[in-house]
């Protein structure tokens, strides 16, 4: 639920707040609760107050892959991540991390990250980072005739107007400005469903020079919106009452450097869905065309069944209709939200 004292930050504490949560301090063996074998090194990493009590899926995978960033010699560059959500975690408590140092060959390091809250593992991932070689190179071309970000809503003109803590903390509260080429399922559903979506994402504010902390940050945005392709597919958003979803798996492979404070572009698709899950995959581009990252997530997505959801559902609906600011925006918007830059 909600927690009626959370204050939701500016766009420049909530950067901060970002770039706080990547410092992560490098514990002494004899400090770390539940400390496994000494060849592990082990991490505190700060938590910050969110709308909602779980911690967002995106900062313990950054967390743990920053912490296993801290492991590896500096021209060892993090390529890929593989990790599973084993719990939600806590917005309350601190995020513990472990590292085993699996493997340091010629070329290829390997790490295995564990989080914890309460001696209780939340994520395990498995990370492995390379020294930079000369070799083939090719990339998936980046969708052309995609609107600007500068043509796109930001959403605290989508959902600003909205007195909900949640949602609040879309609009404002986030670190990275979102804004969606497709019509956003914030609040209801994209009346043409379809198994594509696409979002232009940066931070609010300037990052530091480091590398490793913008490969964090794209790192964390990418859990964003990676399961919207499934939503869209099935006239399902994310405000709708009682609907449950959750982020099972993560992977990440990095390809090229790039600023996450620049304007990043995140397409995404849905190739299955069944079993209450459905398998999500994403490309990162920055604004020249150069393939940054490639994603895939597997979602746990349950919509709601019964009369009561549906009674909260229509009376919800009522309200997001009636809204002059909604409207407002559709008219806007909405030719520019017909953009079609994958096939269904």
């Amino acid at each position: 639920m909600p927690d009626p004292r959370y204050s939701v930050p500016t766009a420049a504490e909530s950067v901060q707040q970002l770039v706080d949560m990547l410092q992560l301090k490098h514990l002494d063996p004899n400090d770390a609760a539940g400390a496994g074998p000494s060849a592990e090194d082990h991490f505190l990493g700060p938590v910050f107050k969110q709308a909602y009590w779980r911690v967002f899926g995106g900062q313990v995978l950054a967390q743990s892959a920053t912490a296993a960033m801290q492991t590896v010699e500096p021209d060892r560059l993090i390529h890929s991540v593989h990790g599973y959500f084993l719990r939600p975690g806590d917005a309350t408590k601190p995020i513990q991390v472990s590292v085993d140092r699996l493997r340091d060959g010629g070329s290829f390091s390997a790490r295995r990250s564990q989080a914890y809250q309460d001696g209780t593992p939340i994520l395990s991932m498995i990370a492995s980072f390379q020294r930079p070689s000369p070799g083939v190179a090719h990339q998936r071309r980046m969708p052309q005739n995609v609107p600007d970000p500068e043509d796109l809503a930001p959403p605290q003109e989508l959902v600003g107007h909205v007195k909900h803590p949640i949602v609040h903390e879309w609009a404002h509260g986030r670190p990275f400005d979102i804004r969606h080429v497709d019509r956003p399922i914030y609040l209801e559903a994209d009346q043409d469903p379809h198994a594509t979506s696409a979002v232009w994402l940066r931070t609010k504010a300037p990052l530091p020079d480091d590398p490793d902390i913008h490969r964090a940050a794209i790192l964390y945005a990418s859990d964003y919106t990676l399961l919207e392709p499934i939503l869209r597919r099935h006239g399902l958003y994310w405000a709708k009452p009682e609907m449950k979803v959750a982020s099972l798996d993560h992977a990440m492979w990095w390809h090229r450097d790039a600023r996450a404070d620049e304007w990043l572009l995140y397409v995404q698709q849905s190739p299955s869905a069944q079993n209450a899950r459905g398998l999500a995959q994403g490309w990162i581009y920055s604004r020249e065309g150069a393939l940054v990252a490639s994603v895939a997530q597997e979602g746990m997505v349950r919509p709601p069944e019964g009369l009561r959801p549906k009674l909260s559902e229509k009376m919800q609906q009522t309200l997001v209709h009636s809204s002059r600011a909604t409207r407002q925006v559709n008219k806007k918007y909405s030719e520019t939200w017909s953009s079609r830059y994958l096939d269904s």
